[in-house]
């Protein structure tokens, strides 16, 4: 990426500022406490707290009605909370720190007439950067993420494909420290999504803070450092992809010529089930390794001709949390 300077006032630059933003000292990106935000008697969300801990890739997680996007406004100062306290990069609104925030809404949206380099570049010059850096960034942007041959296309011109990825540069020409990403693959073909994911690990890779909403179980699994679970106003699950395949139990389904009895003490499994083709299907404990009954199996001395683990998905966690009324609600 080029090294850009950028006058914002009070003898900072952008330089100056960056080296500030990426102290290690500030190691919360994006805190909420007691947050909570009503219309009349309905609570659009109630009493949530998280915490984003700066440099990672946050999955925010939820049904529709959940209540995300209401959060994702009083994140951004789009609207207040009725009660509670959000602090965004150290301050208390992200109006205190625009120039530092990035920000791709669900409805996507572009100047129909108003070339590709020439729109990411007007972004940019919206949050602080002179009007020929924004242009060297644009361009920058466009070639890097596979778009150069399309600098200078209209926006009506390009593919849906090409226009969202247009709009996800536009967020980050300024180089912002937090990124703040609403359902960006919705419509995306594989080949695009791909695009996305890798301008997602740049950032990441960078050291960028990126809160992502999503619906798209696959793209959290494989992109989220963390992750938020919301349902109802309120946080169903706050950690770590690890932490949260552990609360929910494995499944084991094995065949032996030998009997099963020996097993039926450990702790660890919560259930047998006769399947129909022959063979049991085991429930393990949450949080459970499958390989501590395939050991007890050996130990026991019980053959095994068929041993199968089945992981944990973020799609199974997702369903457990919020309720099997969400599942219509989940791309898998």
């Amino acid at each position: 990426m080029p090294s850009f300077v950028c006058r914002l006032g009070l003898g900072y630059t952008v330089n100056s500022l960056k080296n500030r933003w990426t102290d290690p000292i500030m190691n919360t990106a994006l805190e909420l406490r007691e947050v909570t935000k009503l219309y009349g008697d309905f609570r659009a969300v109630d009493a949530l707290s998280l915490v984003v801990p700066t440099g990672c890739v946050c999955g925010f997680l939820g049904p529709n009605g959940a209540g995300k996007t209401t959060t994702l406004r009083m994140i951004l100062g789009i609207i207040e909370p009725s009660t509670g306290s959000i602090s965004i990069l150290g301050k208390p609104s992200a109006m205190h720190v625009r120039a530092r925030v990035g920000y791709l809404p669900e409805e996507k949206g572009l100047y129909r007439k108003m070339k590709a380099v020439d729109l990411i570049s007007y972004f940019a010059t919206l949050k602080g950067l002179s009007r020929r850096h924004a242009d060297e960034r644009a361009l920058n942007l466009l070639n890097r993420y596979g778009l150069g041959a399309f600098a200078q296309t209209k926006a009506e011109a390009l593919s849906k494909g090409m226009s969202q990825k247009v709009q996800v540069l536009a967020s980050i020409a300024h180089d912002p420290e937090f990124v703040i990403l609403d359902e960006p693959f919705s419509g995306l073909d594989p080949v695009n999504q791909g695009v996305l994911e890798e301008i997602i690990m740049d950032l990441r890779a960078r050291g960028r803070t990126v809160l992502l909403s999503t619906h798209v179980m696959q793209h959290a699994e494989r992109l989220c450092d963390r992750l938020i679970i919301l349902a109802g106003g309120r946080s169903v699950f706050d950690g770590t992809l690890a932490e949260a395949r552990a609360e929910v139990p494995a499944t084991v389904r094995l065949k032996s010529l030998d009997s099963l009895e020996g097993l039926r003490d450990l702790a660890c499994i919560r259930g047998f089930k006769a399947l129909a083709e022959g063979g049991w299907e085991l429930e393990l404990s949450a949080g459970t390794d499958p390989q501590v009954l395939l050991e007890a199996c050996f130990v026991r001395r019980i053959q095994l001709s068929q041993f199968h683990a089945t992981e944990t998905t973020l799609h199974d966690v997702f369903v457990k949390k919020v309720g099997l009324g969400a599942r219509e609600a989940v791309c898998r």
